[in-house]
């Protein structure tokens, strides 16, 4: 096993793999561009290293700072998280040239299932389903129109690399061709450096459901069953859980053996994801795979007790799988809400500024993980990803109750954040009844505004009014004053609760 790693990120996966490492008594370096000095992940890492300004095209995409840094702190191997590095095949060479050991798949397997042609090729050939789609990349705007008239509107423009949602655009008639080829294709290069799309066909509501897979270096591939990843804004997950509620046990097999099919084509190690779409007739189609770790792996962690990152150190360090697939058990139910920092009440614009007050919720079956702390800053520079909070219940009912009283508890200000539109979709009915699609946030909340809690909108009142007065009283210099001076809002704030925040 390792006894130091150098983890290529930043907030909260950093922080995970981070403590996944100290379990497991291997020493960890971190880096850190100049808005992170005082970032979660700096604090808690054995080592950390200074890589540049902000944007992270001068930090943490570089990848020669990030060779320099394993290099000089004499780490073995290299942790690239999920984001900036983790798909990016030149840097696994890199690594590996650099004799240090990239903690994912081979280079190989990250460029054949990177670019999406080339794997749905791949796949197609090994025997699993995929989207109907174009053999190969747009040339024309003339070629897409052909080829969306031959499949039929509604088509899916795609970025051939990448993932995220960057570069894709819905075309619903041959009007929007020409400006969706150009948006998709911009974002693409500006994205990916890769300015080539496809189209596939749009299949209309869709479940979006991904397999997490286990493969070592020895041929030894399983499957960790599935996450349900419907609930999605902008072609961007929101909310996963597992397991899937239209996935019975017959479903499961089919789909886990065609997993492990598309992890055998690529020569996969590591861990993984292949991600399918399913239809209303419970078809389901090979969509895209994604080569690193998700950013909701925990939710297959809280329903198999398997530790997915430790998984992936023992594989990278050249162990076997210890265990086969018929020892993997699931067991209740799992959710996970991305917390982000963007404001629900203004079109989900991004956030930033310093948190000024932060309350983890916790209790019976209650995970946060996240990078956050009272006083840290959350900037623009980031993905507004900034917590992911999650549940497990015994069954999917109670995954929900609790994820309801936890976001409920979960206190974060100083920033906007998703968590009043997290706790109306728990509210939904066709949530609740496991009725979704990839468009369910469209037709559920397109035409409304996300409302405010007035019971909670009252205690937050207070809890200004309080904070106000908490100030004002240094200076007050006698009691007399301070009797005089007492505040109606301070008296309710104490009413309702408050003093757990110092008031």
């Amino acid at each position: 096993m390792f006894k130091k790693i150098l983890i290529a990120n930043r907030g909260e996966i950093a922080v995970r793999v981070i403590r996944a490492c100290k379990e497991m008594e291997i020493k960890t370096v971190t880096v850190f561009s100049e808005i992170d000095r005082k970032s979660l992940h700096v604090r808690l890492s054995d080592e950390a290293y200074f890589i540049g300004p902000p944007p992270s095209n001068q930090s943490y995409l570089v990848m020669e700072k990030l060779i320099n840094v394993a290099e000089k702190s004499n780490a073995e191997a290299i942790h690239p998280g999920y984001g900036f590095l983790a798909e990016n095949p030149q840097f696994a060479k890199l690594v590996e040239e650099k004799g240090l050991v990239f903690i994912g798949p081979p280079a190989k397997a990250i460029e054949l299932l990177g670019d999406k042609m080339r794997a749905r090729k791949t796949i197609s050939e090994s025997g699993v389903p995929i989207v109907p789609g174009m053999e190969n990349m747009i040339a024309s705007e003339n070629d897409a129109i052909s080829f969306a008239k031959e499949v039929g509107f509604p088509v899916l423009i795609k970025a051939a690399a990448g993932g995220g949602g960057k570069g894709m655009r819905i075309v619903e008639s041959e009007k929007q061709m020409k400006e969706a080829i150009r948006g998709a294709s911009f974002e693409a290069k500006s994205s990916f450096g890769d300015e080539r799309i496809y189209i596939e066909k749009y299949l209309e509501k869709p479940r979006h459901i991904e397999f997490q897979i286990l493969a070592d270096k020895f041929g030894n591939i399983i499957h960790l069953g599935e996450r349900e990843c419907s609930i999605q804004r902008r072609h961007q997950k929101v909310i996963e859980e597992s397991p899937s509620t239209v996935v019975d046990e017959d479903m499961r097999k089919r789909m886990g053996d065609a997993a492990i099919m598309a992890a055998k084509a690529s020569g996969y190690v590591s861990a993984g994801t292949m991600e399918f779409l399913v239809d209303k007739d419970k078809n389901f189609y090979f969509l895209e795979s994604n080569t690193r770790l998700q950013v909701e792996h925990p939710v297959t962690e809280l329903v198999t007790g398997i530790d997915i990152v430790k998984e992936q150190l023992k594989i990278a360090s050249g162990e076997k799988l210890s265990f086969k697939q018929e020892d993997v058990r699931w067991s209740g139910a799992s959710i996970e809400c991305r917390i982000y920092a963007e404001d629900p009440y203004n079109n989900f614009l991004p956030s930033a500024g310093i948190v000024s007050s932060y309350l983890e919720p916790s209790g019976p079956g209650i995970r946060v993980d996240s990078g956050l702390y009272e006083g840290c800053e959350v900037s623009l520079y980031y993905d507004p990803i900034i917590s992911k909070l999650l549940t497990w219940g015994s069954t999917r009912n109670e995954a929900i109750c609790r994820m309801k009283r936890a976001l409920q508890e979960y206190h974060i200000s100083g920033i906007a954040t998703t968590i009043p539109f997290h706790l109306q979709v728990m509210d939904n009915k066709k949530f609740i009844k496991g009725d979704i699609s990839t468009h369910f946030i469209q037709e559920e909340f397109g035409k409304k505004e996300i409302t405010v809690d007035h019971d909670e909108l009252y205690k937050v009142i207070a809890l200004l009014c309080a904070l106000t007065d908490f100030k004002e009283k240094k200076k007050i210099k006698t009691l007399k004053e301070k009797k005089f001076r007492e505040s109606p809002w301070k008296i309710e704030g104490r009413r309702m609760g408050l003093r757990r925040f110092g008031f």
